[in-house]
């Protein structure tokens, strides 16, 4: 059995009479160059994509799952009280690790999209938010909904699971978009490289004949086929590849406090080490996609 360095040396050494068979520039060298490249470069955004969309989620799912909200709605004579006596509760309670009332600054911040900046909380009914961050075991929200309805009447609980799911869920199908994009982004490639390599052997039959002629067999051809559109799509897939890398690495980064997803889309530590496996794997699909093209129209050549 042939070992797999035997069998890289063989396709990667270069056989002048084979290579003749095929054209080393015009059409068909720039669609196959050009198509590898381009979908490398979409597949780096792709991928960006599909890496963001993935920590996305699991921020989503973290943060939200160990934060909740008391709302307390209550008549303006009693809302002070019946926040101290909530904040009184969630002290005593186990698996909360911090809480706190907001501040009419911050309640009026949050409120400021739709009513505007100059809102004044005395002229509304606005309820008291009082945020609670858990601690890593969790507490347990129907037992503190009980002491709530009990000793504040004016209190409800929020513990985010109503949309907390949806966002999450969202983030997890926009994973799965940015790994669907590159599995179409793999069959696009085979499908553009199929076509090259098809012009290529119908615009070189006669050579074929004059080859069979001499003795060449159908494999000794293909190969000259594999191995010439195999490492154009190498080389194609690394440049689409690098200037993906550059356009990913020149996009805004958000800070600490930005939540938006556009500016996280990108790569963080190993993963930028993912992309180099791109050229690898368009030269593999051209690699397939040659074989198949080849062996069917030498097939049809016959």
């Amino acid at each position: 059995m042939k070992s797999v360095s035997s069998i890289l040396a063989r396709f990667l050494h270069s056989d002048a009479q084979a290579d003749r068979v095929v054209p080393p520039s015009g059409f068909t060298a720039q669609l196959t160059l050009f198509a590898a490249g381009a979908m490398a470069f979409l597949a780096v955004f792709a991928l960006a994509l599909s890496l963001a969309a993935g920590r996305l989620a699991e921020q989503w799912g973290n943060e939200l799952a160990r934060s909740a909200t008391i709302r307390i709605a209550a008549p303006a004579e009693q809302q002070q009280a019946q926040t101290d006596a909530a904040l009184h509760i969630l002290e005593t309670t186990r698996g909360v690790a911090q809480a706190r009332a907001l501040t009419n600054e911050e309640q009026a911040a949050l409120l400021a999209p739709w009513f505007g900046a100059e809102l004044e909380l005395d002229t509304l009914p606005v309820p008291r938010l009082i945020e609670v961050i858990e601690t890593s075991e969790g507490m347990d929200a129907a037992g503190l909904r009980l002491r709530l309805s009990a000793e504040v009447p004016g209190a409800v609980l929020d513990d985010h699971s109503r949309w907390r799911a949806p966002l999450v869920k969202a983030a997890s199908r926009l994973r799965l978009l940015g790994w669907a994009s590159i599995i179409l982004i793999a069959a696009i490639t085979a499908a553009m490289v199929t076509l090259a390599a098809n012009a290529a052997l119908a615009a070189n039959a006669q050579v074929i004949a004059v080859l069979r002629l001499v003795g060449a067999t159908d494999n000794y051809i293909a190969q000259a086929f594999i191995r010439r559109f195999t490492l154009r799509a190498l080389i194609g897939a690394a440049a689409g590849m690098v200037l993906g890398m550059i356009a990913v690495l020149f996009l805004p980064r958000g800070g600490d406090e930005t939540a938006s997803f556009l500016t996280g889309l990108g790569f963080q530590g190993v993963h930028w080490l993912l992309p180099l496996l791109i050229p690898p794997l368009a030269a593999g699909v051209a690699f397939v996609a040659t074989r198949m093209a080849a062996r069917r129209t030498l097939e049809g050549l016959s």
